[in-house]
């Protein structure tokens, strides 16, 4: 009996085995065989400037796909795809050869009316999916702040999707890119799927779309002016910033060499990145402004008040004398910001004393990252006051041996224009997945306020009668400071001889508008400046946006 009874539980055994396990095996099998798997990607976010103009889109495009075990000539169906999408033979002739598979991608992100030219020819076994690719309308103007994005493959699906590699498109992939989808069909002895014959189906999530603070008439103007501009002082490298000292919005920047994400064809180093955000300077002379901002705060010293300002000062061991040459003389602080006299501006700190300087630098927030929504921001540098020596000191006062990116500069400059409140500087105004406007933050930096009318004063002198007179701009007053710094040499320390730095830092006072633009160019002659560049961009925007003194 017992054997028996083996015999009978082993024969149950045989029969669930073959009734549910290989009968669930068979069933899988024959379902993968007449079922095909798509992955559906999401549509890419839009990129619109602050006008609703189209900075980046997702447009139409086909994949093409094959289900090999279909193609009865599979070198000649090949030469048909080349010929019709480009490339070679040999690129698809692979993917057609193996009649096990029912599925290859041939190419994604065919141009439609391209797709169509193959979709004519009836091949058997050659299929068509609708999809979109990436297209930037303004190409060059804006690309560096845009960015651009890369094909990748989803190493799970093997299927390609869209990431951002450069500029906003990096910054806000997660935001742009949206979910993927996917539907599991059943198909057809053509190996189509068949209409109403879908068995599982996840829609897709499309990205958000942003809008951004760029106008991108006014960035076109700004990089033509840029590039005449720097072309004109003997540079092909350099930075400008236009941005609204109230909001901290961004309305244009960009840096040389320039970034067409429509053309990759050649791309040249360093273009993809907005150098105002991402390159450390020794600022030079615009910082001599945070240097007098500092004495007007602490009531050390006023516009008129005035100290005497030898040809040549010495500290440990090393001279200090202004960029031009002159005697012994006395200065007024105006005169000391209208010349731009280091030595006049080194002796006020030091009477005043290097150490609330010092302290002035950390709350302006000169040293730290600004806060702005684009990859690659730098923070400064400022070497520890205890390690400070006296000539530390005196450098520091005209903007040598610190560091700071241009978008740190304008960000203080544009506290100026905004009773004392730095504004975090940044491009996106809101996305669709946003309620209300993107809020960003306000940091005020200047304590003593009453210090502002008398600083911006002294600015104006610097244009009317000073380094910056090529700054001015008719029908509004005009208010900055120049700068002519020495470029550290990193091969064999020191400084370079016979080429600087050169930019410019300034805003409209009394005037409709906050705005306040950076101007930036390296390693170009001494004799050279940059005050007229800032004036054409200026002079575009006061057009543009029908600026008038107030």
């Amino acid at each position: 009996m017992a054997a028996f009874g083996l015999i009978v539980a082993v024969f149950v055994m045989r029969l669930l085995y073959l009734d549910v396990i290989v009968a669930h095996e068979y069933s899988t099998q024959a379902k993968a065989a007449r079922t095909i798997g798509i992955t559906v990607e999401a549509k890419r976010g839009t990129i619109y400037d602050r006008n609703h103009n189209v900075l980046a889109i997702s447009v139409d495009a086909t994949t093409i796909y094959a289900n090999p075990s279909e193609v009865d000539d599979p070198r000649g169906t090949a030469a048909k795809i080349a010929d019709a999408i480009g490339g070679e033979a040999d690129d698809y002739v692979d993917k057609l050869l193996d009649a096990r598979r029912q599925f290859a991608y041939i190419k994604r992100k065919v141009d439609p009316a391209v797709a169509q030219s193959l979709r004519d020819q009836n091949l058997k076994g050659v299929y068509f999916l609708r999809d979109s690719k990436r297209s930037y309308p303004y190409g060059q103007v804006g690309g560096q702040i845009v960015g651009a994005c890369n094909e990748e493959v989803n190493t799970e699906t093997q299927t390609e999707y869209l990431k951002g590699i450069a500029g906003l498109e990096y910054y806000y992939d997660k935001q742009l890119s949206g979910t993927p989808g996917y539907y599991e069909a059943e198909r057809g002895a053509d190996g189509t799927p068949i209409p109403g014959g879908v068995h599982e189906s996840v829609p897709a999530q499309n990205g958000e779309d942003i809008i951004v603070s760029l106008d991108i008439e006014m960035q076109r103007a700004l990089e033509e002016k840029l590039t005449s501009g720097l072309a004109a002082v003997g540079t092909n490298s350099g930075t400008a910033v236009l941005m609204d000292g109230g909001t901290g919005e961004i309305y244009a920047a960009a840096s040389l060499p320039l970034f067409n994400p429509a053309d990759r064809t050649t791309v040249e180093e360093g273009s993809t990145q907005l150098k105002a955000v991402s390159n450390l300077l020794e600022p030079g002379s615009v910082f001599k402004t945070v240097a007098a901002m500092s004495l007007l705060e602490t009531g050390s010293m006023g516009p008129e008040d005035t100290l005497f300002a030898p040809a040549v000062i010495s500290a440990d061991g090393y001279k200090v004398s202004d960029a031009h040459e002159r005697g012994d003389t006395v200065y007024s602080l105006r005169q000391v910001m209208q010349y731009s006299s280091n030595v006049g501006i080194a002796l006020a700190v030091e009477r005043m004393g290097f150490k609330p300087f010092y302290d002035h630098i950390l709350k302006y927030k000169l040293n730290e990252l600004s806060g702005v929504d684009y990859p690659g921001e730098q923070s400064g540098y400022l070497l520890d006051y205890d390690k400070w020596s006296r000539v530390a000191g005196y450098n520091a006062t005209f903007g040598q041996g610190l560091s700071m990116t241009p978008l740190q500069i304008t960000r203080f400059y544009a506290a100026l224009v905004n009773d004392g409140s730095a504004p975090t500087p940044h491009f996106l105004l809101r996305s669709s997945g946003d309620e209300a406007p993107r809020e960003w933050k306000q940091t005020q930096v200047v304590e003593n306020t009453d210090a502002i009318a008398p600083m911006t004063s002294m600015l104006e002198t610097v244009v009317t009668d000073g380094t910056g007179k090529r700054a001015a701009v008719e029908g509004v007053k005009v208010a900055g400071k120049t700068s002519t710094a020495e470029i550290y040499d990193e091969v064999n320390g020191g400084y370079l001889k016979g080429v600087y730095n050169l930019c410019f830092a300034g805003y409209l006072p009394d005037s409709s508008s906050r705005l306040v633009c950076f101007v930036g160019a390296d390693r170009v002659p001494f004799d050279s400046g940059v005050t007229f560049i800032f004036r054409d961009i200026m002079s575009e925007a006061v057009n543009r946006y029908n600026i008038v003194p107030e």
